[in-house]
């Protein structure tokens, strides 16, 4: 999606699940609440375990600091590192991980479905949008109807 992205950017795409087994979802209540403090946990365990690895590695602190504010989902919009980090994983999860996501949750209404998208989208940059759109990936054909539908008023 961006050839060209620096270090910074490829460090903090790369350590955005970094070792995420470790911390199950179980670990946290149901429900929205629980999930989102899971979410939230798991944005602060991968930032602190980017940074310690680079600190190890030599990185000096600035550069360690804008990979753990990407990684922390810090300013998404307003960061370039957090937004890249941001549309490469939305544009991960529509063209890898939405139609098994979908097959999960079979029982979800369409208007459910059509929020997920909306809100997925809605992180994206115009940039990662028109991507999406124009063949930069391969949307899930059985999706596509439901995708286009969230997007047209987007």
């Amino acid at each position: 999606f961006v050839p060209q992205a620096d270090e910074v950017a490829q460090l903090a795409v790369r350590a955005q699940h970094i070792r995420r087994w470790t911390v199950p979802r179980s670990n946290y209540p149901l429900g929205k609440p629980g999930y989102f403090a899971w979410r939230t946990g798991l944005y602060r365990f991968h930032a602190d375990t980017a940074g310690e690895l680079m600190h190890r590695a030599g990185y000096d602190e600035a550069t360690i600091a804008r990979v753990k504010a990407a990684v922390g989902k810090q300013d998404i919009k307003s960061n370039a590192d957090t937004q890249v980090l941001e549309d490469v994983s939305s544009l991960v999860f529509i063209e890898h991980y939405m139609l098994g996501f979908a097959g999960q949750h079979a029982d979800y209404s369409e208007e459910k479905w059509l929020g997920i998208i909306r809100k997925t989208w809605k992180k994206m940059s115009p940039a990662a949008q028109v991507f999406a759109t124009t063949g930069g990936i391969h949307l899930p054909e059985a999706l596509v109807p439901l995708i286009l539908k969230a997007i047209s008023d987007a």
